[in-house]
């Protein structure tokens, strides 16, 4: 990203500060992009809105994001990241996956972005289909991974099939999003998420009292 007009200084050099407001200024289109596609989808948000929940003229918010698509992959990009991060790789990740929901749990406007987009996404003239389907493939892919070590290791039930099992723990995740945000006050997806696992024979850590029996 190239520095502002205002970020130049007489000596030819650009500021620290011009360039820590221009990524807070990026950060804060990320956000703000964020809640309104997921309010009301990409196709019914415009960068004109994006740009005046942020303070900025439509040019100021195309200096940051040139087009509506870069600015949405950018979005998508960044959600992915936050959620990766401290996310376990191998047999970890399927205990990983039971904070994940918990913590998504606590981020409403989040979901409702990937349910929102995902769902627009499934039109192959979205900008964003090929990005959520590379997505899920790589995460069936890392789930039956995770599950076909967990089997190994002998922390699964021998009968349980990765490539099979993966699809369900991501079907499952997925549709009880829809139920939570739909509201139904009864669904605690990161208990059905490790109930699910332990049926399967998956001993790692699946939730908060897992934890408590450690320290007792």
């Amino acid at each position: 990203m190239k520095p502002t007009v205002d970020e130049y200084q007489p000596d030819g050099k650009y500021s620290r500060v011009g360039y820590a407001k221009g990524r807070a200024t990026r950060r804060d289109i990320l956000d703000q992009a964020t809640a309104l596609f997921g309010e009301a989808g990409y196709r019914g948000t415009s960068l004109r809105e994006i740009a005046a929940r942020c303070g900025l003229s439509h040019p100021g918010l195309l200096h940051h994001f040139p087009t509506k698509e870069s600015l949405l992959l950018a979005v998508l990009e960044h959600r992915e990241e936050v959620d990766r991060e401290g996310l376990a790789t191998g047999a970890g990740l399927l205990s990983g996956l039971v904070d994940l929901v918990g913590r998504n749990a606590e981020r409403r406007g989040i979901v409702e972005l990937f349910t929102v987009l995902s769902a627009e996404a499934t039109a192959p003239d979205h900008p964003a289909h090929g990005w959520f389907a590379d997505r899920y493939r790589r995460i069936v892919a890392e789930l039956e991974a995770a599950y076909a070590e967990a089997r190994a290791g002998g922390d699964l039930h021998p009968d349980v099939e990765p490539a099979t099992a993966a699809r369900q723990l991501v079907a499952l995740m997925d549709g009880l999003q829809i139920q939570w945000l739909l509201g139904d006050p009864e669904i605690d997806m990161a208990a059905a998420v490790a109930a699910h696992l332990r049926q399967q024979g998956h001993h790692g850590r699946t939730g908060p009292e897992d934890a408590a029996s450690d320290q007792g």
